[in-house]
This record gives structure tokens, C-alpha cells and sequence, in this order.
């Protein structure tokens, strides 16, 4: 790594300002003039080119350099900006080495190797300047960069091809360098354009990105971010006895969670340096393979600014994100995730182990992708840091007959231009790199319906980016999963463009069964449509059951304890009143809002949570559940806790053990049960071969009470029945198949361990008494 020193050595004539005259932001100089000149032109020559592997982080103050000279800045499109760098005196110019620049190759984008030289390229098809910021820093602690930025201002009728600029530069070192663009463009504010060259960008194609090494540090929070690379490490070792696990997605059983989230607990017994890390994960596989879940659906793992919220004064300003649900760069993986503050490349080698961890153990990882938006926010407080200023009208949906304003259909101030063929390529790019170079196995897309809409906004029939996705070859091995709805009211549940290939998030089985069990009248016959496979969703064309991603309860929303302890939402400590996050919960307290000590209360609480689990693992389709639900979470009645670094969204170990014998016993028995028995996985719709309803008054609004039984084709046929009646009721058992009898695994009334015996209680007679707030399992066996 070259120090500042040496740096500045090697720029002609630079004479730096004393160090009480630095100051972090950008547009201030760092250099006076000893003698004003002009700069010399760039010396340029033709290569070949080497895709790139590796990129990360931040800087300092800019200079521009030339092969025989130093540029003066950009002029600001706010007015002229003064020079900031001269040429010195002749005499030290033999003492000076240099940069060669060349004027590079327009693919692959972002950074690539070429021998001894490094390959810059950016797309911007609006900018009339483009400037590459490079910064080999001299980094003396986990969170400080030291050095100054040399600045290479593009030659448009050299270094563009297209609308891509690019430009070579040899001798740079094949890490630690750190990089960034400032780009001017048309100040046409009404056209849909945010350029300002006072800002240096994260390049979009960045593989890293540094900046604040430790997770929420608040004497850090104005940290600045920008790109880096990394040729220099060996390839990942996947090892030679690595495979991914093939589990078919009819067998999935999905577990959603949040990296950080996960482990940082001090209850967690773990090292401080690995809490909340990619490495922490590692440490608890055993808890998931006990829970008996197969693949994890990980919340965002892309570069993401959780400090955001404190740039600057806000009625959330006291939050910091913990979802991350806030897109920097759709390449880069979570830098401060790492263990210890290790940086963006440590990140990415642990992210790997965790991955092939995860593999080694038979479980799938599937990432929730936000490509809807981006964390530069809306135009009132924009956070800019790449998109936004590289070019806005390209990568945003703008309305061009309402002054040029953005649209907004996340929620979030932007809405992502998805359909764009440039920012459609980036999508497909980025999931491609996710798939091969970190061996992911399927995307969950975060408000997907965004996806689907055109450049104006306006919904599309067949959007071309969810059909690329749905048809790229190398994506075709993986899961993908359609958050389908958005904050502009297109809800597509059901209707999600597919190709027969993409799932769903089923919100139709949430709400659906939520009512029923919670005892809502006139729901006995969606509730039975939701757990035979939504046929009437997804039994269209090639379609499969598990198609339907069901669940109960995700990240967003009551946890599942919170589901059945509190009536409404308790979100005062977001900041905003009160006034974020549903109020269409569908959710019971069970007689008391909150936290009680009331035992029968207490009692009902978990019924009804073992209630709202078993129904889950016997529907068809593929269940999904939230990390913490095994042990009880609550949230203390937040629904969008997404701000809160705290206990609030902390998985609580010592809890764990505290119910392991209780509601983590019942939760991972009836996995087992659903891993074992294929009646709960078919491939095909049911027909009336494989389901016999006990049921011949689907009309009755005032019925809260079913009963069914399952069919295997081999004898062994699994009876259900669910009671959601204040009252108990005395259940006629229908006949087991010939040389067989029921036998009673599953009765949500009774304590543990008895609840969910697992050999199964013989014998059950003709009639049953199911308790209030109840369900039942029977399997027949000889």
C-alpha cells in the first residue's frame, strides 16, 4: 500500500496545506498553487482486458493528475470552482514517478484487471463530465483513512464509448485502493436530473465498499462511502467435497432471520468480536438444524448505510437500521457484518464460509433483495451517494409531467427504474454475481410488484426484467420469490407476472388464516383453502402448490407471540407517532393487551401459537417462519421495529433455554413430522383422492371448526382437526384405513411434552374432545 507520502512524492510540484487546514469534505482544497499553468493532455494506448474479482471504500480531499501535468477540478454547475492543484517548480519533476492512463475499454463495468493495470468503467448516458477519484490510503486504525485523492478528469472524445465512460490506469495497486466518480451533467431539475460534481459516487458495479468499519458507530455516523477492489487475495476455497444442497422447493422449509440480529445478544455466550458476523451465523447452525429448518431467507446482506437515519435531525434520528432495507450497492455485501470490523474484503471471504457452512449442513440460502429502491432517499432530503448523482433519469422513475419529481411506490422516497434495459442489465448482473460468486440459492425480491411497472410508473402486463429473471440461464437454478405488492396499491398476489417459475409471498394465507384461528366468523372455508395450497391462486398453467410462500408472521409485523398478545401496534418509539406500520394486523390479545401474569391467559397464548404453527407445517405449499417465533419473541408490540438495535429485534438465547422443553420442543417436533411425511409436500394440486373433508356446512358463517384428512396413498392417512370456537367440541373420528387405528400425536391443549408425543397415544375412540382454541393431529398406523 503506497502511504500519503508517497503519494504526494509523486505528484509534480503539490504542495500541501498544513494538516490543521484539512477538512473531510469534499469541496474543500487541500493544496495551494506555487505557480499557476495549465494542465497537459493525457498520454493514452490500447489493451486487452481481464474480468475483475474483487473492490472497497472512502477518502479524503481530491487532486487531478495528468501524465505531464496536474488538471485544475471541475467547475461546479453552480459556479466555477477554484484550481486546486498547480505544477511545481521544474526542478523536482525528475524526482516525480507518474501514472500512466489509457483510455481503457467500456466492458466489463466497474473495475477489471489487465495485467499491471487496473480497467475503470461507468455508465452515465446524460453526463457531459465524468472524473475517476482514486485514494490508496494509509489506514492507521479500523475506522480512519488516511491519503488524498488523486482526481482524472475523462476525455470524452477518448474515454467514451456509448454512453460508457472509461479509463485505464497502470500500476495501481491491485488493493487498498479506494474509488469514485464525480460526474457533472444537465442542471435540467424539471427533465428528471440530479447531477452534482461536488459529491464523489460509489460506482454501481463496485464489488466493495468501505467506509465505517464498526456496526452503528455513532462517533462515525457521517461516514462516507465509496468502492475498492481486490485482486491480490486467493480465490474463496470452496473445498473439493462442497455441494450445494439439492433440496427440491416442494421440501423447503424456510427461516427467516436477520445476520446481526441473530447473535449480537451477549446471550448468545459468543465472542464480542464475531457477535452479530457472518461467522456468528456459523457458530449457531446447530440451533437450526435442531429447529429442523432447511434454508435461511436472510434479511438484506447488501451494503447499507445503518446510520442513516442520524444524518441529520429527524424525529427518528435516535434509530439506527437494522434491517437494512436501504440499498448502497447491489454487489457488495454488508461490510460491518464482518468479524471484529475486519472491512468489506474479510466481509465477503466470511460471508463465503458462512454460505458453504450453511451448505455443509444441508441448508439453503436465500437473500431478500430490495432492488426497488435505494437509500438516496426522496428530493427533499436526498442522501446522494451514487445513483441519484451518476444519472437520475436512468436509474429513477421520474414523473416528466409533475416538474420532474420522483415517483415514489416504495415507501421510500424512490422507486428504482427496474425496466430500464440499463438498470434491467445491472438487476440481472448483480443476481448473477450473487449466484456464482457467492453460490446463493434464490432471492426473495423485496415490494417486487415495483418490478413490475415501466419507466412512467404505469403497470406492465409481461415486465421485462421479472421475464429476464424468470428466463436467464444462469439464474435458473434458483428460487425466486416475489414480495408481490408495492406502496402505489398494486397488489398482485396471486397475479404476479410468473412464467411458471416464480413464487410468492401468499398475504392471502397470512390474513386468511390469522382470522380463523383467531376466531373470526365466515372463515372456515378460506381457511381451508389457504392450507390445501391456494388453488385458487396458483393452480394456473404450470403452477405448482409451492409456488405459495405461506406464512404467518414475517420480519415486517408482530412477531408471532406479539400476534396473539397485543390488539394494536405499540410503535410509539419509531419517531413518527404512532403512525407507521399496519394497522390491519388481524391479531388477538387474548384478553389482555400486552404482558400479563394472568396464568390462563398465559396458557391460551401459547395454544394458540402451537395453533398458528401447526397449521402452517401441514398447509401446502412452502412454509416460512420468523427467527424468534421457536422461543416466543416479542417486540413488545412494535411492528416495524426495523430502527431498533436493541433486545426488540435481538434473538434472546437465554429465553431459548428457558422454553426449549415448551414452545421450541412442539415447534421443532412438528417440523420433523412435516420433513418426514410427503402428504404435506405434493407436488400437484389435491383432488378428492388425497383429501376428505369432514365437512358438509361450508356455509355456516358461524362455524369456526374443521376437520380433514390426508390421504398418502399408502395407508397412512394423517387426520386434522382445528377448533376455533370459545367452547369445546365433541369431534366424530372417522374410521382409519383397514388394519390400522389413530394414533394421537398432537393436541395443542395439553402441556408439554404432551402436546406433541411423537410415537403417538394409541387407541382413540370414536369420539374426541377438543378443547377451545385447540387443534389435533392423528396419524393412522398398523
Amino acid at each position: 500500500m503506497l502511504s500519503m507520502d508517497a503519494i504526494l512524492s509523486s505528484q509534480q510540484g503539490l504542495i500541501m496545506l498544513p494538516s490543521s487546514s484539512r477538512q473531510s469534505d469534499f469541496n474543500l482544497s487541500l493544496f495551494t498553487p506555487a505557480t499557476a499553468t495549465t494542465a497537459s493532455s493525457f498520454v493514452f494506448s490500447n489493451m486487452g482486458l481481464r474480468s475483475s474479482k474483487r473492490a472497497s471504500g472512502w477518502c479524503g480531499q481530491l487532486f487531478n493528475k495528468t501524465m505531464g501535468g496536474v488538471k485544475p477540478a471541475t467547475a461546479s454547475a453552480y459556479g466555477h470552482r477554484e484550481n486546486v492543484l498547480v505544477e511545481e517548480a521544474p526542478e523536482v519533476m525528475e524526482t516525480t514517478p507518474s501514472f500512466k492512463t489509457y483510455p481503457g475499454q467500456a466492458f466489463p463495468l466497474g473495475v477489471s484487471e489487465v495485467e499491471d493495470r487496473i480497467n475503470f468503467s461507468i455508465f452515465s448516458q446524460h453526463a457531459t463530465a465524468v472524473t475517476l477519484c482514486l485514494l490508496v490510503p494509509n489506514r492507521k486504525n479500523s475506522d480512519a483513512m488516511n491519503g488524498e485523492i488523486m482526481e482524472f478528469r475523462l476525455d470524452p472524445g477518448v474515454n467514451r464509448t456509448g454512453d460508457i465512460w472509461h479509463l485505464c490506469v497502470e500500476d495501481l495497486p491491485g488493493s487498498d485502493v479506494l474509488y469514485g466518480y464525480r460526474i457533472d451533467g444537465p442542471q435540467d431539475w424539471h427533465q428528471g436530473h440530479r447531477f452534482d460534481d461536488k459529491i464523489i459516487l460509489i460506482d454501481p458495479y463496485a464489488k466493495f465498499v468501505d467506509g465505517r468499519r464498526v456496526f452503528g458507530d455513532a462517533s462515525n455516523k457521517l461516514s462516507k462511502f465509496l468502492g475498492t477492489y481486490d485482486f491480490d487475495s486467493p480465490p474463496f476455497d470452496w473445498g473439493d467435497d462442497y455441494v450445494c444442497p439439492r433440496i427440491p422447493e416442494k421440501d423447503l422449509i424456510i427461516y427467516e432471520m436477520n445476520i446481526r440480529a441473530f447473535t449480537i445478544d451477549e446471550s448468545s455466550g459468543l465472542d464480542p468480536d464475531i457477535r452479530g458476523s457472518y461467522l456468528g451465523v456459523i457458530e449457531k447452525i446447530p440451533h437450526l438444524l435442531e429447529l429442523g429448518i432447511n434454508a435461511v431467507e436472510l434479511l438484506p446482506v447488501f451494503e447499507f448505510d445503518e446510520m442513516e437515519f442520524q444524518r441529520r435531525p429527524n424525529p427518528r434520528d435516535h434509530m439506527i437500521n437494522t434491517w437494512g432495507y436501504s440499498t448502497i450497492n447491489f454487489f457488495a455485501p454488508m461490510s460491518r457484518y464482518a468479524s471484529a470490523g475486519g472491512g468489506p474484503i474479510n466481509a465477503s471471504q466470511e460471508f463465503k464460509k458462512m454460505v458453504k457452512a450453511l451448505h455443509n449442513a444441508g441448508i439453503k440460502v436465500i437473500l431478500d433483495v430490495v432492488y426497488n429502491h435505494t437509500n438516496e432517499a426522496d428530493d427533499e432530503y436526498p442522501y446522494t451517494t451514487s445513483f441519484r448523482g451518476i444519472d437520475n433519469k436512468v436509474y429513477y422513475m421520474v414523473d416528466l409531467n409533475n416538474d420532474g419529481k420522483l415517483l415514489n411506490f416504495s415507501g421510500c422516497g424512490n422507486s428504482f427504474n427496474c425496466n430500464h434495459p440499463v438498470v434491467m442489465e445491472l438487476i440481472l448482473d448483480s443476481l448473477r454475481y450473487w449466484f456464482t460468486e457467492y453460490h446463493i440459492d434464490g432471492f426473495r425480491f423485496d415490494l417486487a410488484s415495483v418490478l413490475c411497472r415501466g419507466t412512467d410508473g404505469s403497470p406492465l402486463n409481461a415486465p421485462p426484467l421479472v421475464k429476464a429473471i424468470a428466463k436467464d440461464a444462469v439464474l435458473s437454478k434458483c428460487t425466486i420469490i416475489a414480495e408481490p405488492w408495492d406502496c402505489g396499491g398494486l397488489y398482485l398476489v396471486g397475479k404476479f407476472p410468473n412464467w411458471d417459475r416464480w413464487a410468492e409471498w401468499n398475504g392471502k394465507y397470512r390474513d386468511d388464516v390469522r382470522r380463523f384461528i383467531k376466531s373470526d366468523c365466515g372463515m372456515k372455508g378460506d381457511f381451508a383453502t389457504r392450507i390445501s395450497g391456494s388453488a385458487d391462486l396458483y393452480k394456473v398453467n404450470k403452477r405448482k402448490p409451492y409456488h405459495s410462500i405461506n406464512f404467518v408472521v414475517a420480519h415486517d409485523g408482530f412477531t408471532l407471540y406479539d400476534l396473539v398478545s397485543y390488539n394494536f401496534k405499540q410503535n410509539e418509539a419509531n419517531g413518527e407517532g404512532g403512525r407507521d406500520g399496519s394497522n390491519d394486523n388481524y391479531s388477538w390479545n387474548c384478553g389482555f393487551e400486552g404482558e400479563t401474569i394472568d396464568a390462563d391467559i398465559k396458557a391460551l397464548r401459547s395454544r394458540q401459537m402451537k395453533n398458528f404453527h401447526l397449521a402452517l407445517m401441514i398447509s401446502q405449499g412452502t412454509p416460512m417462519m420468523l427467527m424468534g417465533d421457536e422461543y416466543g419473541h416479542t417486540r413488545f408490540g412494535n411492528n416495524n421495529s426495523y430502527g431498533h438495535d436493541t433486545a426488540v429485534n435481538h434473538f434472546q438465547w437465554t429465553q431459548l433455554e428457558e422454553r426449549r422443553d415448551d414452545i421450541f420442543r412442539f415447534f421443532s417436533k412438528v417440523l420433523e413430522f412435516r420433513r418426514t411425511h410427503e402428504v404435506f409436500k405434493q407436488e400437484n394440486f389435491l383432488n378428492k383422492r388425497d383429501v376428505t373433508w369432514h365437512e358438509d356446512n361450508w356455509g355456516n358463517h358461524e362455524s369456526k371448526f374443521l376437520a380433514f384428512t390426508l390421504h398418502d396413498g399408502h395407508g397412512r392417512d394423517i387426520y386434522l382437526a382445528f377448533n376455533a370456537h370459545e367452547y369445546a367440541v365433541q369431534v366424530a373420528i372417522p374410521s382409519p384405513p383397514r388394519n390400522e387405528r389413530w394414533f394421537r400425536l398432537v393436541d395443542t391443549n395439553l402441556e408439554s411434552p404432551d402436546d406433541f408425543i411423537s410415537e403417538g397415544v394409541p387407541d382413540v375412540r370414536a369420539t374426541y374432545n377438543m378443547a377451545p382454541y385447540s387443534s389435533i393431529l392423528l396419524e393412522a398406523k398398523p
